[in-house]
């Protein structure tokens, strides 16, 4: 019998731990979702816990992270199938899709941060801002009936590039907590800015107009077999597909020679500069395309929530942008999509940790960074192409 027909049934027994993952999860996110009392709330976080632990002990979390470095594309699109199924099983329910679709677009705004934290080491403390001028860009451009949406989208992200350019001196000419104090004051100036100008609503803010694609009003809600469902879900099935295509162009990028070189600037400036290896270049890149995600991210949330002030883009909205990134791993796609997660559902599922998410989020980052600094799910080591091997 040849390798080839030996290596098929290992190949596909392999891809059962990964299957049995996204399952788990698909269910886990549909329960999580749906349950109200705070004790069961508790109940599902212990689960959760307990079935960390079991896979730790009896190494079934090492078969889940083969399986996924084995067949990563087809679990990346069960992943999302998975995150479509959830959506679908809540058809009707207008409270868990927004905090469904939340979760999404701040995983969205992780990968754009993990851009610049994660592969090129810049320190952006002013995620919101720029997250923040994408919903702006939609609130204003809304108004135009003769725009398409999907063009307003895209909008909002180069908006947010443009307004990155006025740093990108200060960025590339600083390093470490000079370049962090940069983008903090560019926090504070952008929200002060909002505050004062009339034109974009002042302190009082702005309506934001729908989403609409191929005539479709996204506000209005579908029906399905005759009954009525939450217009939430149209927003939820189009930020899945939306996650999806930029989850693919970030893990292109991370695996082009561009990421090879941003890789090089975050581990030795001086050394990629000698390998002919332009820093400056480099570094400007991540911090434009990495903005471009937050602004395209913030134009949907604008369109979803339909009104837009200020107060929703505050330096503390940046920091938990920032503890995204830092809680799931830095340069951790799917590591960010677990911590936002647990930054946006877990405040709003325990009540009582409301007021104190702040204090939560401070102490969660304090232990991951003290006794794992690597982050929930760390980044795995650099794959060329997935799924190949020696072997295989």
């Amino acid at each position: 019998m040849s390798d080839t027909a030996l290596q098929a049934p290992a190949r596909q027994k392999s891809l059962l731990p990964g299957a049995a993952t996204i399952l788990a999860i698909s269910l886990y996110g549909w329960a999580i979702l749906t349950v109200e009392q705070d004790w069961e709330v508790a109940s599902l976080l212990g689960l959760a816990l307990v079935a960390v632990l079991a896979s730790w002990k009896t190494g079934f979390g090492t078969q889940i992270k083969t399986s996924w470095a084995d067949h990563e594309m087809t679990l990346n699109g069960g992943a999302m199938l998975g995150a479509i199924a959830v959506a679908l099983a809540l058809w009707d329910q207008h409270f868990p899709l927004l905090m469904l679709t939340t979760t999404l677009l701040y995983f969205i705004a992780s990968l754009g941060l993990n851009i610049q934290f994660g592969y090129t080491g810049m320190v952006n403390f002013a995620g919101a801002a720029f997250f923040g001028a994408g919903a702006y860009t939609a609130a204003v451009l809304g108004t135009q009936p003769w725009m398409p949406s999907l063009l307003i989208l895209l909008a909002g992200g180069i908006v947010s590039m443009i307004l990155s350019m006025a740093l990108v001196y200060p960025i590339v000419r600083t390093a470490g907590h000079y370049s962090a104090v940069v983008t903090i004051a560019f926090g504070v100036l952008f929200k002060t800015f909002l505050e004062v100008n009339e034109i974009l609503g002042g302190p009082q803010g702005l309506m934001v107009d729908s989403m609409k694609l191929f005539g479709w009003d996204f506000n209005n809600a579908p029906t399905i077999f005759g009954d009525d469902t939450s217009f939430y879900l149209n927003y939820t099935l189009f930020t899945i597909v939306l996650a999806a295509v930029i989850f693919c162009l970030v893990r292109r990028l991370e695996r082009s020679w561009l990421g090879l070189h941003m890789d090089a600037v975050r581990l030795d400036e001086t050394a990629a500069a000698c390998f002919g290896i332009s820093v400056h270049r480099t570094k400007i890149l991540a911090f434009l395309s990495g903005n471009l995600i937050l602004g395209i991210a913030g134009a949907v949330y604008g369109m979803m929530i339909s009104f837009i002030a200020p107060t929703s883009f505050t330096f503390a909205d940046s920091l938990l942008m920032v503890s995204i990134v830092l809680l799931g791993g830095m340069g951790s796609p799917w590591g960010g999509a677990l911590a936002a997660a647990i930054v946006v559902l877990l405040p709003e599922k325990l009540q009582i940790l409301q007021e104190y998410r702040f204090l939560l989020f401070s102490c969660l980052v304090i232990l991951v960074l003290l006794f794992r600094p690597e982050g929930l799910l760390p980044r795995q080591i650099r794959n060329y192409f997935p799924g190949w091997s020696n072997g295989k």
